[in-house]
């Protein structure tokens, strides 16, 4: 019997709240990265002016998101840095929930985003996959305005993308074609933004084979959460699970570092909403896990959308999820 892990709420009260910046009032789904001992927060930030949908359709009437920076010394306490892009700006509708990694690739490493490109509600298309190189200087991150690119197979709804590398560095995607979690993989970063047509028609007409993970028995769901945090046990994938009841948890397993391949699962989640304000919100019953950065202290710093409003803080002991791990295998 595998003993549960639970992660612990680095506090009682969202990091970033809802109404936080100006123009905007749902901050959430945030992915981090760390430089220079600063964590850098991407939020997802819907602009004021929404309203729920009373008829067929979507939830939301207006419902457009740009992405907010914040920056911390302490994981705790954030100030809001900048908007760093904007739908209209990336020819798109809206981008959603950001992930930001750092990806070996042509012998340098480069820092991506991925995110979801919504395109407008009446065109008919369905979200994709968006991919942007970040540059950083004196303290900022911003877009490399030539890079974006929208990837995957045209005309498949398909998010909750992140990248890492393989043992052999090539480049790994993880991404989401409900219900499951897939699994693409490319030589190089120039070989991800140039596959053609025949390769992900390949991918899509395979997709059993390149599906990883599937959601546990009556689950509604997965999706990938934050970018793979390397170990020496392998990839720590912490994910999100939709459960039976519509409830979002968040979910860890392990990957090969050679193949991508999960090695293991762990059969309980180690966060599920319990908090007010992760239990009530736009989305009500939900833990959306975007951002997982290790610590010197051997804890893993975790990032949580919390109910569609707030950004939430926690951390789990790396040791203790491994051994659970292995006894999962």
């Amino acid at each position: 019997m595998v003993t549960p892990v639970s992660a612990r709420r680095l506090r009682g009260a969202p990091v970033v709240e809802f109404g936080a910046v100006a123009g905007y009032g749902p901050i959430f789904n945030a992915g981090a990265i760390e430089v220079d001992d600063v964590i850098h927060l991407f939020a997802r930030g819907v602009r004021d002016g929404y309203v729920r949908n009373g008829g067929d359709g979507p939830r939301f009437l207006d419902y457009v998101s740009d992405v907010l920076v914040f920056t911390s010394e302490d994981g705790i306490e954030f100030r809001f840095q900048q908007v760093l892009a904007t739908g209209a700006a990336e020819g798109a509708y809206s981008i959603e929930d950001p992930r930001v990694q750092r990806v070996e690739s042509g012998g340098r490493e480069h820092v991506l985003m991925t995110y979801t490109h919504l395109p407008h509600p009446g065109s008919g298309e369905p979200w994709r996959v968006g991919v942007h190189r970040l540059a950083y200087a004196e303290g900022c991150f911003a877009l490399n305005p030539t890079s974006g690119r929208v990837v995957g197979a045209t005309g498949v709804a398909d998010k909750d993308a992140v990248l890492f590398n393989l043992t052999d560095g090539r480049v790994a995607l993880l991404h989401r074609i409900h219900p499951d979690m897939q699994l693409a993989l490319f030589d190089s970063l120039e070989h991800l933004y140039t596959a053609d047509g025949d390769y992900w028609e390949e991918h899509v007409r395979e997709l059993a084979r390149h599906t990883v993970i599937r959601p546990s028995p009556g689950a509604l769901g997965v999706g990938a959460g934050a970018p793979p945090v390397a170990t020496e046990a392998g990839l720590l994938l912490f994910y999100h699970e939709r459960d039976r009841d519509g409830r979002y948890t968040m979910n860890v397993a392990l990957l090969d570092r050679d193949s991508g391949g999960v090695l293991s699962l762990l059969p309980d989640p180690i966060l599920r909403p319990e908090l007010t304000w992760e239990r009530e919100g736009d989305v009500d019953e939900v833990v959306f896990v975007q951002g997982a950065l290790p610590r010197a202290d051997g804890t893993i710093y975790l990032t949580y959308g919390a109910a569609d409003r707030c950004v939430g803080a926690a951390t789990v002991e790396k040791d203790e999820l491994l051994d659970a791990l292995r006894r999962a295998a």
